[in-house]
């Protein structure tokens, strides 16, 4: 996350950051890869544990990456596994005040960041911002209404239902997926390409990875909280979603998938 006004809907407990900790760039930048050249300055906002921020600056090296994050940390333990790198550099800061000058990056990047925004527009104003003019915002978030369990169970219906009313009382967006391409250009972005990738889950480590990663953060993380604080949900719904989730893990035909949308607009 990147903000400090702004309620995070996961929050930052280890099944959180553990899961953000698979992510990389070769797979979760893989659209905006292509248009990386040596030589180009980035910023990658919100960039958590910082494991996609490395696949990135290896694709810039020589110039320099800098990953910003509110949370400290996260970013030492970005710090901690990317400490042979000698062009990339983490800093606590907000995307909504972004602590460089206009036109610092050739790119700016966000995963599964505007999702979380009560003011996405106007955080991807202040991208634009420190953009060089021509330069390139580049943002992937995933729609929670595409996503998909099979065999169905009335626990994972809940759960999502749960989640997008935990978001909506965050005044974040579940499904942004389908949002970027308009809040890119309502920022003033131009020439905005939009791609989308859908992640499944088959085999059996991944679906034991993902069912028992939602388990333990639906009764453990700030989404359990948050959903206890406002009433939406009691500590034993908590523990029923969890106990679906653990038993579609079992299901020997356990199937899950959700479209992640991709953007990328010039400054």
């Amino acid at each position: 996350m990147t903000i400090n006004s702004d309620r995070y809907t996961h929050g930052h407990h280890a099944s959180v950051v553990g899961q953000h900790a698979r992510r990389t760039a070769e797979v979760d930048a893989a659209f905006l890869l292509p248009h990386l050249k040596p030589g180009m300055r980035l910023l990658d906002v919100g960039c958590g544990p910082g494991t996609i921020t490395a696949g990135l600056a290896r694709a810039v090296a020589p110039a320099e990456v800098v990953g910003i994050d509110v949370v400290p940390a996260v970013l030492d333990q970005a710090r901690e596994a990317n400490a042979g790198t000698p062009n990339l550099r983490f800093e606590e800061g907000s995307v909504y005040a972004l602590g460089f000058p206009d036109a610092s990056f050739d790119v700016c990047y966000a995963h599964q960041v505007l999702q979380h925004l009560t003011k996405p527009v106007d955080a991807a104003r202040e991208m634009r911002r420190v953009l060089k003019p021509g330069g390139l915002a580049a943002v992937r978030d995933a729609d929670y209404a595409t996503m998909t369990a099979s065999p169905h169970t009335p626990e994972i219906e809940r759960w999502l239902a749960l989640y997008h009313a935990v978001a909506r009382r965050n005044e974040a967006e579940a499904d942004a997926g389908r949002r970027l391409p308009g809040w890119l250009l309502d920022a003033g972005f131009h020439d905005v390409t939009v791609s989308a990738t859908t992640v499944l889950f088959h085999e059996r480590a991944a679906v034991e990875n993902w069912g028992l990663s939602w388990a333990e953060r639906v009764t453990h993380s700030a989404l359990a909280t948050q959903a206890v604080e406002y009433g939406l949900a009691t500590q034993a719904d908590l523990e029923a979603i969890a106990e679906g989730w653990r038993r579609w893990t079992r299901e020997p035909q356990a199937f899950f998938f959700y479209v992640n949308v991709e953007a990328i607009g010039r400054a």
